[in-house]
């Protein structure tokens, strides 16, 4: 491996999936400014997540209703012909 191309800054981080609520402890370089108090009793900095392995349905084989309509109503919006 080639010296000084990694980051160094590696700490414990909790990521939290915010859409059932699951959360696991990993570490990560990645910048937040929320801090979360773990089972362990610590602090660690926390980053929400959309999904993950609990809730995509290809992990869990359910697969879940996602509101497309306001997507979907945004897309046309924005790119509607102005006449």
């Amino acid at each position: 491996m080639r010296k000084g191309i990694h980051p160094e800054n590696y700490r414990f981080v909790v990521f939290k999936d915010m859409s059932n609520g699951t959360a696991f402890v990993s570490k990560s370089t990645a910048a937040t400014k929320e801090m979360i108090t773990w089972e362990d009793g610590k602090e660690y900095p926390l980053i929400k997540l959309e999904i993950s392995n609990t809730s995509h349905p290809y992990y869990t084989g359910k697969m879940k209703f996602i509101d497309t309509a306001g997507r979907i109503d945004k897309f046309k919006k924005k790119y509607a012909k102005k006449s």
